[in-house]
């Protein structure tokens, strides 16, 4: 997997890919990432890549131009680049949409700044993404959070792949309660069917906690997850009992 980030702060980017899962996939090879300077697209003396909103308003407004020249000087030599605006504006990014752009091979990042990017942009590129309803400073912290989410499903990135498949949101359910040593702390105790070595049990004990999580706390979930009849009932039973 490749990532290519169009930025004017490149720098943003060193230390996070510099350490732990995202530092060993690239050291492998499983992925790669680089960041581009949007400054370095920009003409001029100051190489400025903002101006000022035609119809006035406050802030600054990122150029077409250099943004455009960016895009196409980045893409020309990639094959099948998937053009990707982060932005507040864009599609919610999901662990649906996640999956989704991991079976790309090359994605391309462009990261606004600013009070916003010349909307004729908009034109060039193939999606827009918000990883929320809560405004950034720019799309790099944004697009940091893309490549995170995106390179835990490429092979050999995650030790056990595995993993990834229990996750949050995976199935449209959070997941279930975990613990690890010690058996008691405080007045806490491990579950006892998760000392109790009967894999059925702490199976069936996993999947109900996390349907009852997911009730509890993002109900809107459930409308997309995929139940069994008898997960429905158990969950109506266990409602009318609360």
């Amino acid at each position: 997997m490749h990532f290519h980030v169009i930025t004017i702060f490149p720098e943003f980017f060193t230390s996070p890919l510099s350490v732990s899962l995202l530092h060993k996939a690239r050291e492998k090879g499983a992925v790669s990432c680089t960041a581009h300077n949007l400054r370095d697209y920009a003409v001029g003396k100051h190489r400025a890549t903002d101006d000022t909103p035609y119809g006035g308003g406050p802030g600054m407004i990122m150029k077409p131009e250099p943004v455009m020249k960016a895009l196409e000087e980045v893409c020309q030599s990639l094959a099948h680049p998937w053009r990707i605006l982060l932005s507040p504006q864009g599609t919610p990014l999901t662990q649906e949409k996640v999956v989704e752009l991991a079976k790309r091979d090359t994605l391309v990042l462009v990261c606004g700044r600013y009070e916003g990017i010349d909307e004729r942009i908009r034109a060039f590129v193939d999606e827009e993404i918000s990883i929320g309803d809560y405004i950034l400073s720019g799309g790099e912290a944004a697009a940091l959070v893309v490549i995170d989410a995106v390179a835990r499903l490429v092979p050999g990135v995650v030790g056990r792949q595995e993993s990834t498949v229990h996750e949050s949101f995976t199935d449209s359910l959070l997941e279930y309660p975990q613990y690890t040593r010690p058996e008691q702390f405080g007045e806490l105790r491990v579950p006892d069917v998760l000392l109790s070595g009967n894999h059925a049990a702490i199976a069936r004990w996993r999947r109900r906690q996390a349907l009852l999580r997911t009730r509890a706390r993002r109900p809107d979930l459930l409308d997309r997850a995929n139940l069994s009849a008898e997960e429905k009932q158990w969950l109506t039973q266990t409602s009318n009992e609360d």
